[in-house]
């Protein structure tokens, strides 16, 4: 089965099961971290914008802290949607918690979503590499919050977020006695994982915190 090909009317990956069992296999320090975590799945939206909002309100914060500034988006704006969102004010989303900075972003995500190039993307139709450089072109969206769309919107399978906090903190703790490893290094920890990385991912942000990651 081809890793990238997936059911859109499902929200939870196709390939799911199939990486367990790869990584359960592969990497026994990682296994005892899976079976720790259960039998939950990552969980996609289906909603571009939804993903990116999200992605955006969760950079640099906790999982926590992005939840409860999320709730309070929501409540305001009454439905996390491009339409809704670009109606509003900066100074309505700052009123959530959300920073003057983010403000504008998710302002900006939601014009190209009603206005701009993103109106009618086919993701499907891009690889990775594609994908990232084209909302990385949108105000305030970066290597991370890409990698976090590719994983949580388009659950392409093999993404390593190696530049998120919560993956450094993961992999410093289980697989190097709670000592930082650069980049390189995780990349190299990482490599029997391929191709199923951002399955293992979700299993690291749960093994820090029991609140599962949604973006």
């Amino acid at each position: 089965m081809d890793p990238y090909k997936k059911s859109r009317k499902s929200s939870n990956p196709p390939y799911w099961n199939r990486a367990r069992r790869h990584l359960l296999a592969v990497d026994p320090a990682l296994g005892m971290i899976i079976r720790k975590c259960g039998r939950g799945k990552l969980v996609a939206r289906n909603d571009g914008f939804f993903s990116l909002a999200r992605s955006i309100v969760g950079q640099q914060i906790s999982v926590k802290a992005a939840q409860s500034i999320w709730n309070k988006l929501e409540q305001k704006v009454g439905g996390i949607s491009p339409e809704r969102v670009i109606q509003r004010t900066a100074l309505e989303l700052r009123e959530c918690g959300v920073t003057r900075q983010k403000s504008t972003y998710l302002l900006d995500l939601a014009h190209h979503f009603t206005e701009g190039d993103l109106r009618e993307q086919n993701w499907e139709e891009l690889n990775d590499n594609e994908v990232k450089n084209l909302i990385t072109r949108v105000k305030g969206i970066g290597p991370w919050t890409a990698e976090m769309f590719l994983m949580f919107h388009l659950l392409r399978p093999d993404i390593l977020p190696v530049g998120d906090v919560g993956i450094q903190n993961a992999m410093a703790l289980h697989f190097n006695q709670n000592k930082q490893m650069t980049a390189q290094e995780m990349i190299s920890r990482a490599e029997s994982w391929r191709p199923w990385r951002s399955v293992a991912s979700w299993y690291l942000w749960r093994s820090l915190d029991p609140l599962p990651v949604d973006y």
